[in-house]
């Protein structure tokens, strides 16, 4: 059982920045993708930003040149920092981690509780 546990959402005004930060506990052996995913009212969950254990990152275009993803695997931990924030990010967002267990190789695949990002002035 693999937890993620958000932190850094919040209210900001357009053009504003937030840092968001997701750390897993558990059994971990490996964490393969760390990735933020969000979600708005009356919208499908999508992808914001991913990175891997080799540090390829994938953004969604909405996000690219604003945000950034990165990884501190000492702590199991990814973060985004969003910059010039805009209405349109206002979701909720949820941080998803992929790997295996530690003691039996076993695949995990887990959601953060997600946490409220809302950009408006």
């Amino acid at each position: 059982q693999v937890q993620l546990v958000e932190s850094g959402g919040g209210l900001v005004q357009p053009g504003g920045s937030l840092r968001l930060s997701c750390a897993a506990s558990g059994t971990i052996r490996s964490i393969n993708t760390m990735g933020w995913y969000r979600q708005a009212p009356g919208m499908q969950r999508e992808l914001v930003a991913e990175i891997t254990s080799g540090g390829s990152t994938n953004y969604a275009d909405s996000v690219k040149g604003r945000f950034t993803i990165s990884r501190d695997d000492a702590k199991n931990t990814v973060l985004l920092q969003m910059n010039t924030l805009k209405p349109e990010d206002t979701a909720v967002y949820y941080c998803n981690m992929r790997g295996r267990m530690r003691w039996y190789g076993t695949d995990f695949g887990s959601w953060g509780q997600g946490t409220q990002v809302t950009v408006s002035s």
